[in-house]
């Protein structure tokens, strides 16, 4: 289960840097939503590693 965790968290900043590189500001909120998932779902694997 962490290895997906861990390809879902890789999935979601690469998509969120090729939107912000290839789209800019015409889907900026759904990229950086991406993010924000991103984000929680790294701050959720290391609190569950502790």
């Amino acid at each position: 289960m962490r290895d997906i965790v861990s390809i879902i968290i890789v999935l979601l900043i690469v998509g969120w840097l090729f939107g912000f590189i290839g789209f800019g500001a015409v889907v900026g909120n759904l990229i950086h939503l991406l993010l924000i998932v991103a984000v929680v779902l790294i701050v959720l694997k290391v609190l569950n590693k502790l």
